[in-house]
């Protein structure tokens, strides 16, 4: 498993979706993930400090986990399979650990929430990120070079 940083969110300039970029917390590779408008609004206004007068869904969530006496130990993004990413939030609870199937954008939602660590697997670091042999300062430099990355793929360029 590769630790990751919640880099930052994008934008889509074709498609106008959400992009977010985890960056590995050891290296300049980057996993771009497109993400819903709604789930990344919820991350933008945690990650910008806005508080709201009624608790949105991912807040509901956190305050559900509080009062159950659970605890979001890791978000873990483990696969993309036919184009759709999959990720596990890990619980603590009274009765052990437990692995709930998540999507990607509500488990970083709730990290952000809950200060919660973010993981990659290995193998989707390795075979869905983009490596810069530079320090990045722009997350608009990793969403070009994804894009260009996505006009010159070849389904060839695949393993099954």
């Amino acid at each position: 498993m590769k630790k990751m940083v919640l880099y930052g969110i994008s934008f889509d300039v074709i498609g106008k979706q959400p992009i977010i970029l985890l960056k590995t917390a050891d290296a300049n590779k980057f996993l771009p993930i497109w993400i819903g408008h709604q789930e990344a609004a919820a991350i933008l206004m945690k990650l910008q400090g806005t508080d709201l007068p009624r608790p949105m869904t991912h807040d509901l969530m956190t305050s559900i986990l509080s009062r159950l006496d659970a605890e979001l130990l890791k978000v873990t993004v483990t696969e993309l399979r036919e184009n759709t990413f999959y990720a596990l939030l890990t619980l603590r609870l009274a009765s052990g650990e437990v692995e709930i199937d998540s999507r990607p954008s509500d488990a970083l939602a709730l990290a952000v929430r809950t200060d919660a660590p973010i993981f990659a697997s290995d193998q989707l670091v390795e075979e869905n990120s983009i490596e810069f042999d530079h320090d990045v300062e722009d997350v608009e430099e990793v969403v070009e070079r994804f894009r260009d990355f996505l006009d010159n793929v070849e389904p060839g360029d695949f393993n099954d």
